[in-house]
């Protein structure tokens, strides 16, 4: 008895994910409608709300980072960054986007060359202008700026406050700590655990999905759903063996060999591609992209029917959202020294400038071949982003390598991001320890893994998506809370020692 009440989150969490699954391969139709009924309403009525949350959190974090608790340090004031910035930057960076960013970089941009918003007209200057500038946006700071509000918070409060690393320890100082430590508490867990789970199964998906595809199309290799549970199943015992393993022997080797591989496939693809143009993308596009930051951001068409904006803007922030409760609570376990200017920087200003770098490069590659092309075969790729990377890359020399490359880096993406989920996980569930027990992060590795396989399988992704998305409304309230907080105890440690400057040792 003592046992199970002290793994009453873990308990819940892994009861529930397993009724979930059973329900997606049950009513797989109910499901879909289910879901898509929900995010529908909530995009409808609640659009604004994320769009002004993630607006809002532009400027929070801007205002940390260059105030007076930009020095603040992210634990005791003798303390330093346990890793170096490398490894750092490799193990949030690999551990978070990774699958997301290289699925979408090709289609993407050509989604919305073909199909703009707001009167632009289709495959125009114009379009692939608005095209650069939205993927920029979209994968750029206001992501990493989700993923970096909640990894501060938790990363503030444990190393500095001395307090938990859970999710529900960032509301105690509104809430009060009685109600984090009891039932309210243990229901915030449990919430931002189920979301962890269903977005990770779903990008997990996404990442197999693309694999599956490459295989296919450059191979022969039969796209089913054999085939898919193949890939996970293999792809499982390489990150179940890395996620037992622990962070310095396990997440850290092989997200520096991420990175490495990334930095290979993006030097790679900038040589074989148009490099002038390339290199005009980036300058125009960061141009463009800064000076309608605001505008593109806060961005809802009122007077039009916002399908545009649903579809795309609101559904991204929202998607963000899903991540930021494992994302956050990893980035915040790697972060420990780092005072809170360092962590801003590390956490949206860089990741969002390998991402404009990325995009530039990618992105060129796709609008290049979409021009010459036209805008009816250049929507048939757009349709199916799983290998519109490895048509567009027939179009230039070292095809062959660079579509090899993708797929090895998406294997790696699969187990860093599942890696890093299936820690933060185990932290969630084992009242925030740092070291979670082996057996927990086994359990969470095999959970994601049968989420993602048995839901590929039976065609029910989309709808385990549009559900962990659209459940993120409360967790809105949850992030702006940890904004309150982070504010009042910011503010009480000025006042405490007159220098913004913490516990002195």
């Amino acid at each position: 008895m003592e046992w199970m009440r002290k793994n009453r989150v873990f308990l819940i969490s892994v009861a529930l994910s397993l009724l979930l699954i059973a329900y997606g391969l049950l009513f797989r139709r109910q499901l879909a409608e289910t879901s898509d009924a929900i995010m529908a309403w909530v995009s409808g009525r609640f659009g604004w709300l994320y769009v002004l949350v993630v607006f809002f959190l532009l400027f929070f974090l801007g205002w940390l980072a260059w105030g007076r608790y930009g020095a603040v340090r992210l634990g005791d004031d003798g303390d330093r960054p346990e890793y170096g910035n490398f490894s750092w930057f490799a193990m949030l960076f690999c551990g978070s986007t990774g699958i997301g960013l290289v699925f979408w970089s090709v289609a993407e941009p050509l989604s919305h060359y073909v199909s703009p918003p707001g009167g632009i007209e289709p495959g125009s200057r114009e379009a692939a202008e608005f095209a650069v500038r939205t993927c920029f946006l979209h994968w750029g700071v206001t992501q990493w700026a989700c993923f970096a509000i909640v990894g501060l918070g938790m990363a503030y409060f444990q190393f500095r406050k001395k307090k938990g690393s859970q999710v529900s320890a960032l509301l105690a100082p509104l809430a009060g700590e009685k109600a984090v430590q009891g039932g309210f508490g243990r229901a915030v867990d449990v919430f931002a655990v189920l979301v962890s789970v269903a977005g990770v199964a779903t990008s997990l998906g996404l990442g197999v999905s693309q694999i599956c595809g490459g295989l296919s199309y450059l191979w022969g290799v039969p796209d089913n759903g054999t085939t898919r549970l193949a890939i996970i199943a293999a792809i499982t015992c390489v990150f179940l063996l890395s996620a037992v393993s622990g962070i310095d022997k396990g997440i850290r080797l092989l997200s520096g060999i991420n990175a490495w591989l990334a930095m290979g496939l993006l030097v790679l693809g900038f040589l074989a591609g148009p490099r002038v143009r390339m290199l005009n993308v980036l300058v125009n596009g960061l141009g463009q992209h800064l000076q309608n930051l605001i505008g593109d951001t806060a961005m809802l068409d009122p007077f039009g029917d916002g399908a545009w904006v649903t579809n795309w803007r609101v559904f991204y922030f929202a998607w963000f959202m899903a991540w930021t409760p494992f994302v956050g609570m990893f980035i915040a376990r790697i972060s420990k020294g780092r005072t809170v200017r360092e962590f801003i920087l590390g956490v949206v200003v860089i990741p969002t400038a390998v991402t404009i770098l990325w995009l530039s490069v990618f992105g060129t590659m796709a609008l290049e071949a979409a021009g010459e092309w036209g805008l009816e075969e250049a929507a048939k790729l757009a349709s199916s982003p799983e290998t519109a990377v490895f048509i567009v890359f027939e179009r230039y020399p070292l095809s062959r390598g660079l579509s090899a490359l993708v797929i090895v880096l998406l294997g790696i993406f699969f187990i860093t991001s599942a890696d890093s989920a299936t820690f933060s996980l185990g932290m969630m569930t084992s009242g925030g320890e740092q070291n979670p027990p082996k057996w927990k992060r086994a359990v969470w590795a095999l959970v994601e893994a049968v989420t993602a396989g048995v839901l590929l399988s039976a065609g029910s992704l989309k709808p385990l998506q549009t559900i962990s998305i659209a459940a993120t409304l409360p967790f809105l309230l949850v992030i702006l809370a940890i904004c309150a907080g982070l504010y009042k105890a910011l503010g009480e440690e000025r006042d405490g020692d007159g220098k913004g400057q913490g516990n002195k040792k």
